[in-house]
């Protein structure tokens, strides 16, 4: 028997195609509460037929964390835990029991974790911890977008942590991020104090291509008091290296790469990263310099920060690419072995790969 009384609750709009996936992966719940947007599509006589209480809204002006507060409202008093997730998103089966053994009665929220992305190969790419389970009084959500939970409480705020627990991402790509630019700007002016929003928005500015807004919000970001959390600088100084090496200045993206690397040597993006910059200035000794400290980092890390890039076949490509400009066949081959290998699909890799043999027999 269930010790708890476990609610999903969601917001979408037109995800007809994602409603099977998703109701079957949250079944194990005891009730699931969706709160549609606007859809024209048939997401919400899908959902209902399914067994799902829907409830039509209007956000106006749209903002995430409103329409969530609201998703989440519908859900009854006498609920323990509340999960939320997205119609693009599916647990893994025995998600439930496993909640149930984690939860304690002081607890408030729990982590799992959360596969944000996938490779090629369909193993999975970014996985980091995530928080959307939590207990049904006390929170509510804030910020325009990349909202966040936000704890007011009467108990202290208790965290449990399950790292059995697997949330996948599976997204429609064909889906617009275009609200996310507005709302990211919106999110900074109502917290300009706020380092996490003000890293968001550089980013966003940097998959804009507006490289110079890109570099002045990334700069503001690592002069915020709050900006302590090293993993997430680093990541602001290789954007800003990516920004200027896009503007045509390589000089200055690679003193924003070396700032990264002394911020987190334990981490492999700022090297991975470095070693593209010297593949694209032919600098075959600094990339091969890179791809071994680089290779060093064996552990990768459980945040939202770490690049897919910097885990595949991609370091191994490089170096291999690189010992074969310096007439290193041997050590070319080792590399492009083992980066054929990490992707068999790959056929430039494969071609690579014949061709450095070629110079070895």
């Amino acid at each position: 028997m269930n010790k708890y009384k476990v609610a999903v609750y969601a917001i979408c709009k037109n995800e007809e195609k994602f409603v099977d996936r998703w109701m079957d992966s949250m079944s194990e719940a005891d009730a699931v509460y969706v709160a549609d947007t606007g859809s024209s599509d048939g997401t919400i006589k899908k959902l209902k037929d399914r067994g799902a209480v829907v409830n039509e809204i209007r956000v106006v002006p749209w903002r995430f964390d409103e329409a969530r507060n609201i998703s989440m409202s519908f859900i009854p008093d006498d609920f323990d835990i509340c999960v939320c997730t997205d119609l693009d998103e599916v647990y893994e089966t025995g998600w439930r029991t496993l909640l149930e053994n984690a939860w304690t009665e002081r607890t408030t929220r729990l982590s799992y974790m959360f596969t944000w992305s996938f490779n090629d190969d369909g193993t999975p790419g970014v996985t980091f911890w995530q928080e959307k389970i939590h207990a049904r009084d006390g929170f509510k959500w804030v910020h325009p977008v990349h909202e966040v939970l936000e704890y007011s409480g009467k108990k202290p705020d208790v965290y449990a942590k399950e790292g059995r627990i697997h949330l996948n991402h599976y997204p429609d790509k064909t889906k617009s991020r275009g609200q996310y630019l507005e709302l990211l700007e919106l999110s900074v002016q109502e917290s300009p104090d706020d380092d996490r929003n003000m890293h968001y928005l550089g980013r966003e500015y940097m998959f804009y291509k507006k490289w110079d807004k890109c570099i002045e919000t990334l700069k503001k970001h690592l002069s915020l008091p709050t900006a302590n959390w090293k993993d997430e600088r680093s990541a602001s100084m290789r954007y800003i290296a990516r920004a200027y090496r896009a503007k045509n200045n390589p000089q200055e993206a690679r003193r924003w790469l070396y700032r990264a690397i002394g911020e987190t040597p334990y981490l492999r993006e700022p090297y991975v990263e470095m070693a593209r910059l010297a593949y694209a200035q032919s600098d075959w000794s600094g990339v091969i310099n890179m791809a071994e400290e680089a290779l060093k980092i064996k552990e990768r890390p459980q945040s939202y920060i770490n690049e897919g890039f910097c885990w595949d076949h991609t370091i191994y490509d490089l170096a291999a690419i690189a010992f074969y400009n310096l007439g290193l066949y041997e050590n070319a081959l080792n590399f492009a072995q083992t980066a054929a290998e990490m992707s068999p699909k790959n056929e430039r890799l494969q071609k690579n790969l014949e061709l450095i043999k070629a110079k070895t027999e």
